[in-house]
């Protein structure tokens, strides 16, 4: 009975070759999107989940509270770990973690026998505690996971590095010069290498070096048990077996009073601690973005399993339309199996074999497309989609179930709707579709477009609200601004050399440098107070330690005293620049009446003031996703700074950028020269949202593309149905718009009622998602009137192919059909 069933359906689905292309392609258009859209969620849902003690393993972090206003970070102070460790004895063990903070890349530089210096530029580097690989699960391919950090001065590096460096030989106990801003210039010896796991993680170290032996082992010595300031550690506990979560997290406060609390209060801060599995730190660590790498988003996962759903639901919504379209053509084949004794159980079975053979055929389609599309799909998401064999059989046999679901309730209807025609009035010529058939294809037109409108809207304003990202003026010239890392000893040692040259340059108008530019993070936030203020009334202020040139260069203006300058040598350490937000927020009346006045800051037992020399215009050194925080730019008397900026003159880009490198090359030889442009660097920050309005950009128009064919095939099934009437009304004299319209009209009513139905939904959520930005670009109801008028001609163009035909062909011919 199966064979039969199959056969007929096969038959079915040969004699009807336009409505089975546009079923099928549109099914296999649906199902690639939801493959597609699932292995990215299924990628997001698997950070960390090979950790073979991650069901023990927690990360501490931080809620810090001042004036009522809570700020969560991922990171704490380095004696808190060891600290709670012998005070809580629910804690087996704990690790510390902490970037290469300072280092965009770190220099590695290996030396072999007679052979040159190697030099070679690393990232995602980190300095760890001598626990970190018992804790976190690594396959090591040279080394011992549990003493691979035993000993100060060690290194475990990735197979990738290894391989670049010391080729096929082994890698264990090779000596590599590391030159880390972050840590100093010493040497590592390399004690591990292991391969990444194809499954992703929070942390995406490329290298890990001993946390001992260096400039931060020496840092974290310095801190005593001081646990309130320094709160830059990533701190990891392994709970004992057993271990209530809960009850931990409650004796948190009790620590935190007994060995903070009296500080804490003459500050006017409070601050709590709380633990958050590794398995749940990538998409729910809600830490403002500040964890070991970015998290994910569950409101862009929401966003996109939405996306996928719906897009699967309108291709199962073109089959049920023309499946119930085109239930006259069926009529009397239905009208004589039940004739013939056939029973409806049967026609139902044999009707469902044939959407769930679809649906089969539409599911190898969709996999040939995925395989395809998968490079052009990692690229769009910025994700790298490996898995095991055993990930992929098991991805790939639940979508085969989720497909002959779909297949199932795409023809549950059309199957009980045919097998339910009465045999005695299809024989006798008196079928016809039924009132309730017609009204739910209308309905479900009007589905299909309500989802392509609020897609369209989506996609219009997040495309709006990227152009205005790009281009908001930010308070600083960020064009043609190069940055150059100093990444080294040499390369800082030589920055007074390398300026003078650069400055005597004519393609360079103006230099500077300083520790942190706008976009990257800022890692130094000092809290500060107003002089004759109580110390309690302390504000955040991030700084920035800058040479006599680094404001001009970066065009920041002043609106009241002066900017640091070569014309005033004796500017010391203690004089400071604010912007307008600090100036506000230390309630000054105006920036001019701040000028002179003190800030100060409680180091130890001693105060240290801060005289103030200028205040300049708010600028935006983080991305527009916040406010305009406080900042304090401090001369460096020192000129040990991080990044070079150069701002070129004119258009011709490429030999100023040959003239910086050959004074690089001639004064610091043994080093590659590398820089970055500072606007493609702060547009970094808006990498998520770029990739949500290409993803959503993208399959905005599949679902339009799906919408259309289903619009076609009915469009078609319609002028079949009115070929006569076509025919009659052209004798009669009527004109070829005229049958154009009369086509379209009942079609485009439908859009229109999507339009009205849309709208409200899409202005609810794009406004929900606007709110994530703290500047953003008007919302206005243009921008949804332009949406449905695409939609609209989107639409008429799409019905015209056959509405124009129709009423181009021949009235002869048409008569003749019947």
């Amino acid at each position: 009975m199966i064979r039969t069933y199959i056969k007929l359906a096969f038959r079915n689905l040969v004699k009807n070759r336009v409505f089975s292309f546009i079923n099928v392609f549109g099914l296999a258009t649906g199902l690639t999107c939801c493959l597609l859209i699932s292995l990215y969620i299924y990628h997001e849902f698997s950070y960390d989940q090979y950790q073979k003690l991650g069901k023990r393993l927690y990360q501490l972090g931080t809620l810090s509270i001042k004036e009522g206003k809570e700020n969560r970070f991922a990171t704490t102070p380095a004696p808190m770990a060891p600290a709670m460790k012998q005070e809580l004895p629910e804690i087996e063990s704990y690790t510390r973690l902490i970037k290469a903070f300072q280092d965009d890349k770190t220099l590695f530089q290996y030396t072999s026998g007679k052979e040159a210096v190697k030099s070679f530029y690393e990232t995602q580097g980190y300095l760890a505690d001598s626990t970190f690989f018992r804790l976190f699960t690594y396959a090591f391919k040279e080394g011992d996971p549990k003493t691979a950090l035993n000993e100060p001065n060690t290194l475990v590096i990735s197979d990738e590095i290894a391989d670049k460096i010391f080729g096929k030989a082994s890698a264990l106990n090779k000596i590599i010069h590391i030159n880390s801003n972050t840590n100093g210039e010493y040497d590592f010896r390399v004690t591990g290498v292991f391969v990444p796991s194809k499954t992703p993680s929070h942390i995406d170290a490329r290298f890990v070096m001993s946390m001992k032996g260096g400039e931060v082992g020496a840092w974290i010595n310095n801190m005593g048990t001081d646990i309130m300031n320094n709160n830059m550690f990533f701190t990891y506990f392994l709970l004992k077996p057993g271990t209530d979560v809960k009850r931990l997290e409650a004796k948190f406060e009790a620590f935190i009073t007994k060995h903070a609390g009296a500080d804490l209060k003459a500050q006017g801060r409070n601050r709590k601690q709380y633990l958050t599995p590794v398995r749940d730190i990538h998409l729910y660590s809600n830490d403002n973005g500040n964890n070991v790498t970015a998290g994910g988003s569950l409101s862009y996962l929401y966003i996109l399993m939405s996306i996928a759903i719906v897009t699967l639901l309108i291709a199962c919504v073109n089959f049920m339309n023309l499946s119930t379209a085109r239930s006259s053509k069926r009529a009397i084949e239905i009208g004589m199996r039940k004739v013939l004794g056939a029973e409806k159980n049967s026609l139902v079975i044999q009707f469902l074999w044939e959407s769930v053979l679809l649906s089969f055929i539409a599911f190898i389609l969709a996999l040939g497309l995925t395989l395809l599309l998968m490079p052009v799909f990692e690229q769009l998401s910025g994700k790298d989609f490996t898995y095991s064999i055993q990930q992929y059989t098991w991805l790939i046999t639940g979508f085969l179930v989720i497909t002959m679901i779909t297949g199932l309730i795409a023809g549950i209807y059309p199957a009980f709707y045919l097998s339910a025609f009465k045999p005695v009035k299809v024989l006798k010529g008196k079928f016809s579709n039924s009132l309730g058939a017609v009204s739910l294809r209308k309905v479900l037109v009007v589905f299909q477009f309500v989802i392509s409108v609020a897609l369209i809207v989506a996609s219009v304003t997040i495309s709006n609200q990227m152009d205005f990202l790009r281009t908001k003026d930010l308070g600083f010239q960020r064009d043609q601004q190069v940055v150059i890392p100093l990444r080294t000893t040499t390369a800082k040692t030589i920055y007074p050399a390398f300026k003078s040259e650069l400055q005597s340059n004519s393609a360079i108008s103006s230099t500077g440098a300083s520790n942190f530019y706008p976009g990257i993070a800022n890692t130094t936030d000092w809290l500060l107070y107003k002089q004759g203020k109580p110390a309690d009334q302390t504000k955040t202020v991030f700084m920035n330690r800058v040479d006599d040139s680094y404001l001009q260069t970066l065009g920041i203006k002043p609106v009241a005293g002066r900017l640091f300058s070569k014309e005033f040598p004796s500017d010391t350490n203690n004089n400071i620049i604010l912007n307008e937000q600090a100036i506000k927020q230390f309630e000054f009346a105006s920036p001019a009446e701040a000028i002179g006045k003190n800030i100060m800051a409680d180091r130890g037992t001693s105060h240290v003031f801060y005289n103030i020399i200028g205040v300049v215009k708010d600028f935006h050194f983080k991305d527009l996703h916040t406010s305009i925080e406080s900042y304090g730019f401090l001369l460096n008397k020192r000129p040990l700074y991080n990044y070079v900026i150069a701002h070129l003159k004119g258009n011709n880009i490429k030999a100023g950028l040959g003239s910086i490198s050959a004074t690089w090359t001639k004064l610091n030889p043994n080093e590659p020269f590398e820089y970055s442009f500072l606007d493609k660097d702060f547009q970094k920050n808006y990498s998520a949202e770029d990739r949500l309005a290409s993803i959503i950009r993208d399959f905005t128009i599949i679902a339009i593309f799906i919408s259309c064919l289903g619009l076609f095939g009915l469009t078609t099934f319609s002028v079949e149905q009115r070929t006569k009437e076509i025919g009659i009304r052209k004798v009669l004299g009527a004109s070829t718009s005229g049958i154009v319209g009369l086509l379209s009209k009942d079609f485009l009513k439908l859009v229109f009622i999507s339009s009205l139905i849309a709208s409200p939904l899409a202005w609810y959520f794009i406004n929900r998602w606007l709110e994530g930005f703290a500047y953003r670009t008007p919302f206005t109801i243009w921008i949804v009137v332009a949406s449905c008028m695409i939609a609209f001609v989107i639409a008429f163009l799409t019905i015209s192919i056959q509405a124009i035909q129709a009423a181009l062909s021949n009235p002869v011919n048409n008569l003749r059909t019947e």
